[in-house]
């Protein structure tokens, strides 16, 4: 066999291995996922043609009763973090002070997302996202110690899932100062469930598991009592086919065979008690699995669609800081002639910061209103809260340090020294960077949103896809598919053409029109798109990732408009404020939807594609030379 033939035939080997691992990976993905939508969804319908401003508006503002519920609390706490957390010296120290920790869980910051039945605050999404937006906006490490514990650790797991057995054996000791993780993650395993390795193994007996394995980037593992861990279990028959099943396990951090291998250290996020872990053969007891076998990243998912508010507060307190920096320094430093945000390129800036800062905690509060009123699907809505903040964010506190300059890229602490205020932009810079990755980065926000995007297509045609019909079942169906689009694609056509009415928007009804129209024409890509590439259309992510941005964008702008209408109504001391910040943000958004939209037909994809593979193939190797390389050889 010549080189050049054993080549291909890797290349052949490669390539079937790895659609074939491709294939389990969606398979246990799909397993996972939530399959119908018991509850209305207003970003769902966007992608198919369907805008329902009556879901969101009047904008469900808080209650004023459970609003009154968190005050007192919010009050002691802003105190506390005042006088007594210094985030620089966190930052500079990698600690937290354990005197913080322990004044923190007296006042009862671990507990505030668990019932009161058993001990907790009970406080709503509302009220905990209210708190987290103050404590991130002071310092991002103990945001993240935080809602690391409450989002996504033991409580909210266990309040969705857990048996009343051990909600009461573990959600009091959360009020007593016990902190929480989750570990998925492996070092070999990202967002990819399918490779999972650590395993749980039932005993002979059925009153254990024995659990091996490792876990990385698990935060607050190097100090957790207890943990929600993943891992694999026996497998099942489904359908005929074996599939891998992912449980999840309660496992308390004391139990023997557990090492802290490394906590691991970061650019941002200094003081981040993140781990990894090694579990050998771990005891942990058989009622400690929670729900059932195999549910585990059902489990993982439904808790992190919720979880995943937290992270658009959180980024909504840094946004605010970042804009009360903005808006003091640009009136403060003055150059050539005027203060350097009267220049119209600070101006530009500024507008952006305060507009988009209003669009994101918008969608902050709607998705909290949401889930405290229940009756709303947010599985879509909480994604793209996630990824339009982090984003937002990022380039929100891009554009405060070059506004600062030198003394944005300076630390805190080192402009203190000479008695200037020490804002901390390259601070929220660090620690803010990671929230574009963590709980789902943008790439699988995209692949997530864009699944789920198409779910209503695959629904009405999976069968015949798959080849699971025959017969006089087929040709039923392909009729039935050829009823609903002959009527469904044209109206999406001809309802594109008829301008809506909503007078209540005053002058942001031309954004809710905008909208509506921009909606169908979502609907009818989706759907070439998908005719056009059809299986194919799975590898081609930077098409989907411009269809989910703009599903994003037309949902964020729906928040946004009705948030500002509700502010004006509720507080005239704020003029016409609101209302010029969502016109200002949705006329942003509207530029970068008709550039999503241009680049689904008019983009460099298929350049970039060959380009990239060219890289890969090391026939551009020598374009790294001249460099003194800090890793290992290939």
């Amino acid at each position: 066999m010549t080189q050049e033939t054993k080549a291909k035939a890797t290349a052949q080997y490669t390539a079937e291995e790895a659609s074939k691992k491709l294939q389990q990976s969606m398979d246990v993905a799909e397993d996972a996922r939530e399959k119908e939508y018991r509850h209305p969804t207003f970003a769902g319908l966007l992608f198919m043609g369907e805008f329902k401003p009556e879901l969101l508006f009047p904008f469900p503002f808080q209650p004023e009763e459970d609003r009154k519920e968190a005050d007192a609390f919010l009050e002691k706490l802003e105190a506390y973090l005042r006088a007594n957390v210094d985030a620089e010296e966190i930052d500079r120290t990698h600690e937290i002070p354990k005197e913080v920790i322990e004044e923190m869980a007296r006042m009862g910051v671990f507990a505030m997302k668990v019932p009161k039945e058993y001990d907790g605050l009970g406080f709503s999404q509302t009220n905990y996202c209210r708190a987290v937006v103050k404590v991130a906006s002071h310092c991002g490490n103990v945001g993240v110690l935080v809602t690391a514990h409450q989002s996504i650790g033991v409580p909210q797991p266990l309040k969705l899932y857990g048996t009343e057995e051990q909600k009461a054996k573990y959600l009091p000791k959360f009020r007593q100062g016990q902190i929480s993780a989750f570990a998925l993650t492996e070092p070999d395993v990202g967002s990819d469930p399918a490779e999972m390795a650590a395993e749980a193994r039932l005993s002979d007996d059925g009153t254990h598991y024995i659990l091996n394995g490792e876990k990385l980037w698990c935060t607050n593992g190097t100090i957790a009592d207890v943990i929600v861990v993943m891992a694999k279990t026996a497998p099942k028959v489904i359908k005929g086919k074996e599939r891998k099943q992912i449980s999840a396990f309660i496992l308390e951090m004391d139990s023997p065979g557990i090492e802290i291998v490394q906590r691991c250290e970061f650019m941002g996020l200094r003081a981040l008690y993140n781990g990894y872990i090694r579990f050998t053969d771990v005891k942990i007891p058989a009622e400690n699995l929670i729900w059932d076998e195999g549910r585990g990243l059902a489990i993982a998912l439904g808790t992190i669609n919720v979880g995943r508010i937290t992270l658009p507060a959180g980024c909504t307190g840094a946004a605010k800081q970042c804009l009360s920096i903005a808006r003091r320094w640009g009136l403060e430093r003055v150059q050539w002639g005027q203060p350097i945000g009267l220049h119209e390129e600070g101006r530009n800036k500024i507008a952006y910061i305060a507009s988009t800062t209003l669009a994101m905690e918008a969608v902050t509060w709607l998705t909290c209103g949401w889930v405290d009123q229940g009756g709303v699907d947010i599985r879509i809505e909480t994604a793209m809260a996630k990824l339009f903040c982090t984003e937002a964010l990022w380039k929100i506190v891009d554009m405060t340090m070059q506004l600062r300059g030198g003394r944005g890229y300076e630390k805190g602490r080192s402009l203190a020294e000479r008695g200037e205020p020490p804002y901390a932009v390259e601070r929220i810079m660090r620690d803010c960077r990671v929230n574009l990755i963590l709980e789902g980065s943008t790439e699988i926000m995209h692949l997530f949103l864009a699944r789920e995007a198409m779910d209503p297509h695959f629904r009405r045609a999976m069968d015949l896809v798959k080849g699971k019909l025959a017969g006089s079942e087929k040709t039923s169906k392909i009729l039935e598919l050829l009823k609903f689009y002959s009527w469904w694609l044209p109206s999406q056509h001809v309802k594109g053409w008829i301008p809506g009415s909503y007078p209540e928007m005053g002058s942001l009804e031309k954004h809710f029109k905008f909208i509506k129209k921009a909606s169908h024409k979502l609907a009818r890509s989706i759907f070439y798109a998908m005719a056009k590439h059809k299986q194919g259309l799975e590898r081609r992510q930077m098409l989907l990732a411009r269809l989910v941005e703009v599903g994003t964008e037309l949902f964020v702008m729906s928040a946004t408009c009705s948030y500002a209408i509700g502010l004006k109504d509720q507080d005239a001391e704020k003029g016409d404020s609101p209302i010029a910040l969502a016109d200002y943000f949705c006329t942003l958004a509207r530029r970068r939807i008709a550039d999503h939209f241009d680049a689904v037909s008019d983009n460099d994809d298929r350049q970039a594609n060959k380009l990239a593979r060219r890289v890969f193939d090391s026939d551009m190797r020598w374009l790294e030379e001249g460099v003194i390389w800090t890793g290992p050889e290939d």
